[in-house]
């Protein structure tokens, strides 16, 4: 088994790196309505939102601490899951020098950000049964090695990855394994969450987008060691959440037996779906899912993406990505946006 050791990994620059300290993180009780702060430059006229948010967010942090049985150390918030990728890149990968290696098809974003922080992306294909070439990709592991990313449900493909395959990575690389969750409450499978402290090098990303119906407010959530976090919010921008997120995203996570209504009704219409496309006579194969969408091959990706386009149906063409030669992904709509879906596909057929 492979010893991590953060300060292998961590950029040298980041090491010694002394964080901006804003009027907000000198002064931590904040909420004190009794104070009248003069520290920020802001302006004093009362409306809700003249005021700086939390740098820290900890009201939020709160929640989702109890919410999931982990402590608010171990939480870092970002502006959406895409900055939260990036900040890990900031941290850990040397520009021009270091790698990281992702697993197509996959989230299109690990292979953006690898180019814009000048990160090699060491693409490792998923088998045909869209699972990890475990072997594959600890060949590919070298010294510059800093991050696995892998997205579990996966996306585009709705599978989860094997228990196996993940710890054998998480045991054997000595740099970070990054679980993307973003699908993770449409699954049956217990989240990674509870292994946080048996694996230290172990990352989650999670999101308020898809579950949790807050895609605009932008709120992205990453669980790791305290080591980890610690060295993420030495780099994050101060204020990096706003106000107006944070109030929203307060709201929405008190509300979670709607949230649970939800996510019923979301897989409840995709199990419908899943029986209908396996009639369609277009549709060749239709993949296990465990996310809000479904990943279905079809004879022809174009010519039936844009016969739904024609009906208003905007669904998403992955024929272009590894593995996924003419395949369509539909996401989960409500009951009424699904029967139309349902409608159409079989006038189709």
């Amino acid at each position: 088994m492979s010893t991590f050791d953060i300060n292998t990994i961590t950029r040298e620059n980041v090491k010694s790196l002394k964080p901006y300290s804003s009027a907000r993180d000198e002064f931590e009780d904040f909420d004190t309505a009794e104070m009248i702060f003069l520290d920020a430059n802001e302006n004093p006229f009362q409306n809700g939102v003249n005021r700086y948010p939390d740098p820290q967010q900890n009201s939020v942090k709160a929640i989702l601490a109890k919410n999931n049985n982990t402590k608010q150390s171990q939480i870092l918030l970002g502006n959406g899951s895409d900055e939260v990728l990036d900040l890990l890149f900031r941290a850990f990968c040397e520009p021009n020098k270091d790698n990281i290696i992702s697993l197509p098809p996959t989230y299109g974003m690990y292979g953006v950000l690898a180019n814009i922080n000048a990160v090699e992306n060491r693409e490792i294909l998923l088998t045909t049964d869209f699972q990890p070439q475990v072997e594959k990709i600890l060949e590919a592991v070298d010294e510059n090695t800093k991050i696995i990313f892998l997205c579990s449900p996966n996306n585009p493909t709705g599978n989860s990855f094997s228990d196996e395959s993940v710890v054998k990575l998480l045991q054997n690389f000595k740099g970070l394994v990054v679980i993307d969750e973003a699908y993770i409450d449409f699954s049956d499978k217990e989240s990674w969450l509870t292994e946080i402290d048996e694996y230290p090098n172990l990352v989650i990303t999670q999101t308020l987008s898809k579950a949790y119906g807050l895609a605009g407010i932008r709120l992205g959530i990453c669980y790791a060691s305290e080591e980890v976090i610690s060295i993420l919010n030495k780099i994050k921008p101060p204020y990096n959440v706003n106000e107006l997120t944070q109030q929203r995203a307060k709201e929405r996570l008190k509300d979670l037996e709607k949230i649970k209504q939800e996510i019923g009704s979301i897989i409840e219409q995709r199990d419908e779906l899943l029986k209908v496309l396996l009639e369609v006579s277009f549709v060749e194969k239709v993949y296990p899912t465990e996310a809000n969408f479904i990943l279905a091959k079809v004879d022809d990706a174009n010519k039936r993406y844009d016969q739904l386009i024609e009906k208003g149906i905007v669904i998403r063409n992955r024929t272009t990505q590894p593995l996924c030669e003419n395949c369509l992904r539909f996401t989960i709509g409500t009951k009424e946006e699904n029967a139309v879906v349902i409608r159409e596909l079989k006038l189709l057929s």
